[in-house]
């Protein structure tokens, strides 16, 4: 890795942020999430926000997906300036350009592998079939099982294969390989590379594991709120090569 950016090749950016920060009230106490965010993001990017706990990358990753707005900055996507919309349009936002993946599953138990995704598919406009989306995580042979027949690893491949169903033009994963053992999380990180390649979805991956920066094109540094490095991947790694 390099701590630089100017390497990067010109691709479209889809993020575009300048000054964003976040303020909770807690009672009487402010907490400063974010302290003032410049950040741009290319199509087709696999980026790793890598920082402690406490340190932004969840409001973060919550704000680029339409969840939260700042408290003061803007959040450019595309030539949409997210932080001026109203409830109702970044519900439209989440629908039809984010997909998310989240540490737990947040599967339906009643519904098998593939009417979980059917449900993405149904109110989508441009979905991807669930069958072929569970073949983009090799799952195919797991389309009728139910979550509580799956292992840990498949609930989260069948979780991104929802998510991608809809061909979002952004996925947000936030430490989709937390609560995975290493050979399993492996599997789950093959799939969001193999979605990430196929289909050009701008993929944001929020960990702790410092071995999975080493698959991203980017490598986004938090601290305290802040951007404390951006480094680039001369060499992506692919997740079978990860030291963990």
């Amino acid at each position: 890795m390099i701590a630089t950016e100017s390497l990067k090749t010109a691709k479209t950016t889809v993020f575009h942020t300048r000054g964003i920060t976040k303020v909770y009230q807690m009672g009487e106490v402010q907490v400063h999430a974010l302290r003032g965010i410049d950040l741009e993001l290319d199509e087709g990017e696999f980026i790793v926000l890598l920082g402690a706990s406490g340190s932004g990358k969840s409001t973060l990753l919550n704000i680029l997906g339409g969840l939260d707005v700042p408290s003061s900055g803007t959040v450019q996507y595309q030539d949409h300036d997210l932080s001026t919309f109203k409830e109702s349009v970044l519900t439209r936002y989440r629908r039809e350009h984010v997909g998310f993946v989240f540490q737990f599953y947040n599967l339906i138990p009643s519904l098998t592998a593939r009417e979980n995704i059917a449900l993405v598919t149904e109110i989508s406009s441009k979905p991807l079939p669930p069958d072929e989306a569970l073949e983009l995580v090799n799952l195919s042979d797991r389309a009728n099982h139910f979550p509580a027949q799956l292992s840990g690893g498949e609930q989260q491949r069948v979780a991104i294969a929802r998510a991608i169903a809809k061909r979002p033009d952004v996925l947000l994963c936030d430490e989709p390989t937390g609560a995975l053992d290493i050979k399993t999380g492996i599997v789950v990180l093959e799939a969001l590379a193999k979605a990430n390649r196929e289909l050009g979805t701008t993929t944001v991956v929020i960990t702790h594991n410092v071995a999975i920066a080493d698959m991203a094109d980017r490598v986004i540094h938090l601290s305290d709120g802040k951007i404390s490095n951006i480094e680039i991947n001369s060499r992506k790694k692919a997740p079978a090569e990860l030291s963990w």
